[in-house]
């Protein structure tokens, strides 16, 4: 039975292990640097929130919110999402979405906004529209995939 629910301390190493996975993988996080424990800690405290799917005991998906910008934007929210590549398919994307959605929403949050969703991700942009979200645009050659080829990416929103 799959959990979801705020991040305690004790979920560290596992969000980092789930986090670093998609981080490696190069194709859907703008990150390149990997985290550590330490790392990890100092991240995740300094997000509005962090939800985690948990089975079992084992992190299998994560993702943070936070302000997408400051001061006269700061009621736009952002967020980030990562599931473990044995959990994938199994719905707990949509989970983490949903339950950021929410968590948006007690956090204060009127928009939900996605800067660069790589638009080769076929399955995290189906899951965006299917749960409502509104494609902005397209950006070309806005995201810079491991081989060295750039691909478009594509924001999107969702009012909270």
């Amino acid at each position: 039975m799959i959990e979801v629910r705020g991040y305690e301390p004790g979920d560290i190493a596992g969000m980092v292990e789930v986090w670093n996975e998609v981080v490696a993988d190069g194709i859907a996080f703008p990150q390149e640097e990997e985290l550590d424990l330490e790392t990890g800690r100092e991240f995740f405290a300094a997000q509005t929130h962090c939800g985690v799917a948990v089975d079992d005991g084992r992190i299998k998906g994560m993702y943070i919110l936070h302000p997408n910008n400051v001061g006269r934007c700061g009621h736009i929210a952002n967020a980030s999402y990562a599931v473990g590549s044995a959990a994938r398919g199994a719905g707990i994307g949509r989970m983490l979405v949903e339950d950021s959605v929410a968590q948006g929403r007690r956090a204060g949050f009127r928009v939900l906004q996605f800067n660069a969703v790589v638009a080769t991700n076929a399955a995290a942009r189906h899951l965006y529209e299917d749960l409502g979200f509104v494609q902005l645009g397209t950006i070309p050659g806005g995201f810079r995939m491991p081989d060295g080829d750039y691909v478009d990416i594509c924001p999107y929103y969702h009012e909270l």
